[in-house]
């Protein structure tokens, strides 16, 4: 009798203890799965481990731009202005200085198109200045219980001292949807227009898994692909956070398994799951981990700060992540021109230019 209710249990209890396992892959990095409403965490991978955020830090701006909305300091049509020092940042809208937008706009910009230049055009127009922003966001990162969490500028390209944790990250998200139910909206946006250009979303989720609902991408070459991903369904949300996949298929594929994984069994993982994000015991700290497997992908092989994790041969490889970016958005605009031709051809009406979109820093 005793063996047939163990193997009734091991039966029920099978799926709910190894699917996680089984998603998480060889080169898997830090992982947490929530519950949004009440922050019970049902699943908890190295949730404590040092991890560059890359941007996924721009959830932290976007919490500071929404603080800034509900005090009056600012409204949805208040105007931001790219400066010199917005200019200069890499892998954003590339606008002229002294180009201006709409709050709403730059939210949208910063969420969807995940624009390093806008980061910095709120940043100053917050605080006056980018490190006065910055030490905003630590003095934030600390009053909400970010532990674990340093942040070194507001768009989250590679600098090493910055860096968070699946935990603190699952903290921020919680933070935002209590708070500011009202902007969801711009988590869940998969495309936007702007100067006449349209812009996809670097979050794959959206619209491929089912109540689907935001938030943010990420990736550096040290950090890997990071994601922050919601999900709602028959009116329960779920957050996974997944940091450090090897690619962005790895890392869309986790998440995604991760959350049908915990819709499809939240009630039996309820039974034993009992603690919350600041319940949680924390593990020892850990120095900040770089994505071996990323340093690995040839576009990153010749950066500083993945030496020593690649193979020899590549130490001295040129990078090609931007010749790599050239000839992507080549093929892609060969293309918008043939489709071009043929529609001419066929109308004899000339079509709208499109615009072609490639940023290898952040996919």
């Amino acid at each position: 009798m005793v063996d047939r209710l163990l193997v009734l249990v091991v039966w029920l209890l099978g799926p709910v203890l190894l699917s996680p396992l089984l998603a998480a892959g060889a080169q898997a990095g830090p992982a947490l799965v929530f519950e949004a409403a009440t922050g019970t965490v049902l699943y908890a991978e190295e949730p404590d481990k040092a991890w560059h955020p890359a941007s996924l830090t721009k959830l932290m701006t976007a919490y500071l731009t929404f603080r800034a909305l509900k005090s009056g300091t600012i409204t949805l049509n208040t105007k931001v202005t790219n400066s010199a020092n917005a200019r200069r940042q890499r892998y954003g809208l590339a606008l002229p200085v002294g180009r201006k937008m709409t709050i709403d706009t730059a939210l949208k910009a910063l969420i969807v198109r995940s624009a390093n230049d806008v980061a910095v055009m709120l940043a100053e127009k917050l605080a006056g200045s980018v490190p006065r922003f910055v030490a905003l966001m630590n003095e934030t990162a600390r009053e909400i219980g970010m532990t674990r969490t340093r942040f070194q500028n507001p768009n989250g390209l590679h600098h090493p001292d910055q860096f968070s944790t699946a935990r603190d990250m699952a903290i921020l998200a919680k933070r935002i949807l209590d708070e500011f139910p009202e902007y969801k909206p711009y988590f869940a946006l998969s495309s936007m227009r702007y100067d006449g250009k349209f812009i996809r979303s670097y979050n794959r989720l959206l619209g491929r898994l089912k109540g689907a609902d935001g938030m943010k991408t990420g990736y550096i070459c040290p950090a890997g692909f990071n994601i922050v991903a919601s999900a709602t369904r028959d009116g329960r949300q779920l957050v996974a956070v997944v940091l450090g996949g090897a690619s962005e298929d790895e890392r869309n594929e986790r998440a995604r398994a991760l959350l049908e994984h915990y819709f499809a069994f939240y009630g039996w993982v309820r039974l034993w799951r009992r603690k919350t994000l600041a319940t949680l015991p924390f593990d020892p700290p850990q120095p900040v981990a770089v994505q071996d497997a990323t340093c690995q992908v040839r576009g990153c092989a010749a950066r500083p700060q993945c030496r020593g994790k690649r193979p020899r041969q590549w130490l001295a490889a040129k990078p090609l992540a931007r010749g790599k970016a050239r000839t992507l958005k080549a093929r892609a605009q060969r293309s918008v021109r043939k489709s071009a031709r043929k529609k001419r051809a066929a109308t004899g009406h000339e079509p709208q230019r499109a615009a072609v979109f490639f940023n290898p820093a952040e996919r």
